[in-house]
């Protein structure tokens, strides 16, 4: 994943599952039809449903930058839709995540699967926010993401059923450690577990245990449950 700081690779693989599986509930939630969006109002409103928002940043195609919205000069710091957003900058800072710093990120150098990596600038923004998701939206030239901030979108709830498409999902954006995805989704929903250097041991709720199995490069190779009634319905 050739342009990212290796903290930032680390911190995105922490929270990917999590921002995934989080992102699949919005989209049950938030139709995706004509929308329109006020950014001093901090509204985004999309089939009749409208719901809090905040101003992360936006990916530059041509350019291939991502810019952060304390750094855009129609908005800044004290805009209302990008104060919610500086606990990003802050937290980059104390953790060495330059590109949580940097205010226009040079993106140039990504060859991910994901669409660009202006995605990834928001998957680990949004995950580190906490929230109901991000969305992308489209503008002439690029796309601005905004995070979603409204208790009025559910939160994801655990299921193990799919864990291992999130996870394989998950590690697919954000290689480096797919040990570390799994802990992060299991600690989200305080799921108690025992790691070793290839296998994690699961106790679902309910009852019933789970095994995910990794190779010696560390990379996810398959998941084994063993649930119970109980634990499918939890």
């Amino acid at each position: 994943m050739a342009g990212f700081s290796p903290a930032f690779e680390r911190l995105g693989a922490a929270l990917a599952a999590v921002v995934l599986q989080q992102q699949e509930t919005l989209a049950e939630f938030l139709p995706r039809e004509d929308w329109s969006a006020d950014l001093t109002a901090r509204t985004y409103t999309s089939g009749g449903v409208t719901v809090r928002i905040s101003l992360l940043g936006s990916y530059a195609v041509r350019e291939r930058t991502w810019l952060w919205g304390w750094a855009n000069p129609p908005f800044g710091a004290a805009h209302p839709a990008v104060v919610p957003t500086l606990l990003l900058r802050t937290l980059g800072e104390r953790l060495g995540i330059t590109e949580f710093t940097t205010p226009e990120v040079d993106l140039s150098g990504y060859e991910g699967p994901a669409g660009h990596g202006g995605e990834l600038m928001a998957m680990a923004a949004g995950g580190v926010l906490g929230g109901a998701g991000y969305i992308g939206v489209g503008y002439d030239g690029g796309s601005a993401y905004l995070h979603v901030d409204d208790p009025r979108v559910p939160a994801a709830q655990w299921d193990p059923v799919p864990l291992p498409r999130l996870l394989a999902n998950a590690a697919g954006l954000f290689p480096r450690e797919p040990r570390l995805t799994l802990a992060g989704f299991l600690s989200h929903h305080r799921i108690a577990y025992r790691q070793t250097d290839m296998r994690t041991e699961v106790m679902l709720p309910g009852g019933g245990t789970a095994h995910a199995t990794f190779d010696g490069l560390g990379r996810f190779v398959d998941w084994k449950a063993e649930l119970t009634p109980a634990a499918v319905a939890t």
